[in-house]
């Protein structure tokens, strides 16, 4: 008896430091984990998604990328829905509340897919639906990571938050691949009634989040109201400060420059015949190249100037987007390689690369948050570079019309391919707009100070890596050679 007693002890010592890097295990972490694991999960329906899109509703390339934007839109309002939660209690409550109804919406959303939709625009509004589920469940799992990290001792810091993120990679993870296969044995619209179970999960956990429960005849107090208002003016100073504006300027136009993605995804599927079996293949090396990329960065290049990294990664990833004209001309038959694996080892650089050029934004978007406003201000930045996304697809929408390019029209799909490649060198002449060494140091230069505490509520850590630089785990990835944002951008 003793003795079982003293492994189980070590078992749950073992599993709290080993596992769950030394949080405490109980209901609520689970409960967090549970939502974090969603998201990376629901990718199960997105190649779902893009073949429904592209075959059941015959929608063109331009309609597919310009319904893609506007599926991003709840993605550039998340402040917005941190501050409903901390301001607008629901049945005295103001986490488990809105769990419950992003779970809701999210599976009402999926079965919609499965059994509704008919044409672009409900397609357009299920889509839409799904991402805001999946935004409103990420602001709030987010609160509550920063409640708990508020807690965490110096040693431990950041510790839930990579636990977090790693919960949602290990998501991606199981349904790269699982993505295609189902596809090849199932139908869109049933891979889309398998992925609105995992949404209701949400739902369920969210009653395991310990909240206390706010007196239903009570307000927000004159203190309350005093540290929203603080907040907000706050918030507005540090706007206005140039060594906040100026980058974060750079970062938009870098941003949204156009895509290809969508024309690309077309042309790999009806032009070279890639089953969602191999696609199912590609997302799963592109899923571990992104990790051999944060490594890479993590390990190499987390010291070098944001100034430095960003331009020549972007020149960089500018020239080997260029590989894909090798594909799309067919030019890698001529030297002996094979349409499958050409894609396979350029979607494998290409990731690598764009996920190198993806993580200095992220610090450096940390970096720029004065103190006292760091997570509402990180919030608004991340909103600020998801709509650029949006833009970035809508301009991708044009370009593939204006040019032609259809669902069995590729002729000009190389012209798209290098003035979308082009594009991203656009923001280099704006490059000394970022700092040349860490940002805090640029404002005191300036003479901008940081701001007192404004305690306002709580809002998403600026070190939470499950924000999402632009589209939701849920929308598509429209290409084989890598994730639009990161291989394009």
């Amino acid at each position: 008896m003793t003795f079982a007693s003293l492994n189980l002890k070590d078992a749950k010592k073992l599993l709290q430091e080993k596992i769950l890097f030394g949080n405490e295990p109980n209901l609520e972490l689970v409960a967090i984990m549970t939502v974090y694991f969603v998201q990376g999960i629901l990718g199960l329906a997105r190649l779902a998604v893009s073949f429904f899109l592209k075959d059941d509703l015959g929608l063109s390339p331009a309609q597919v990328a310009a319904l893609m934007g506007i599926a991003a839109l709840p993605w550039t309002i998340k402040p917005l829905f941190g501050f409903m939660s901390d301001g607008l209690p629901l049945f005295g409550y103001r986490r488990r509340p809105y769990l419950v109804i992003s779970g809701l919406l999210g599976a009402l959303s999926w079965l919609a897919l499965a059994t509704l939709v008919d044409n672009a625009w409900t397609a357009t509004t299920a889509i839409l639906l799904t991402s805001l589920s999946v935004a409103i469940s990420d602001v709030i799992v987010d609160s509550l990571v920063v409640e708990r990290a508020r807690e965490e001792s110096l040693a431990r810091a950041g510790s839930l938050q990579s636990l977090s993120w790693g919960c949602s990679a290990v998501g991606g993870l199981i349904t790269a691949y699982l993505s295609g296969w189902l596809l090849e044995h199932l139908s869109s619209n049933a891979v889309f009634e398998i992925t609105a179970t995992f949404p209701l999960l949400v739902a369920v956990v969210a009653w395991l989040i310990v909240e206390e429960r706010i007196d239903k005849n009570a307000s927000l107090t004159e203190r309350e109201k005093s540290k929203v208002t603080t907040q907000i003016q706050q918030l507005w100073t540090a706007i206005g400060q140039k060594s906040i504006w100026l980058p974060a300027a750079f970062l938009f136009i870098w941003q949204a420059t156009p895509t290809a993605d969508s024309a690309f995804f077309f042309f790999t599927t009806n032009e070279l015949g890639f089953e969602p079996e191999f696609l199912g293949r590609v997302r799963l090396v592109t899923s571990l190249a992104s990790l051999i990329g944060i490594w890479i960065f993590q390990s190499f290049l987390k010291t070098v100037p944001f100034r430095l990294i960003l331009g020549w990664s972007t020149v960089i990833a500018a020239a080997l987007g260029m590989t894909t004209l090798l594909l799309v001309t067919h030019a890698n038959r001529a030297i002996g390689i094979d349409d499958h694996w050409f894609s396979l080892g350029d979607s494998m650089i290409l990731t690598v690369m764009g996920q190198i050029t993806w993580m200095p934004v992220l610090v450096l978007s940390a970096r720029l948050c004065p103190e006292g406003v760091e997570a509402t201000l990180f919030a608004l930045l991340m909103s600020i570079w998801n709509f650029s996304g949006l833009i970035s697809h809508e301009i991708g929408a044009l370009l593939t019309s204006w040019l032609g390019v259809t669902e069995t029209n590729f002729d000009n799909l190389w012209l798209l391919v290098i003035i979308t490649n082009l594009s991203t060198l656009l923001p280099l002449p704006f490059l000394g707009w970022l700092p040349a060494g860490d940002p805090k140091e640029k404002r005191n230069e300036l003479g901008e100070t940081s701001l007192a505490p404004a305690e306002v509520f709580d809002r998403h850590s600026p070190g939470s890596m499950a924000e999402q630089p632009y589209m939701p785990n849920l929308v598509p990835e429209f290409v084989v050679n890598a994730s639009s944002e990161e291989h394009d951008k």
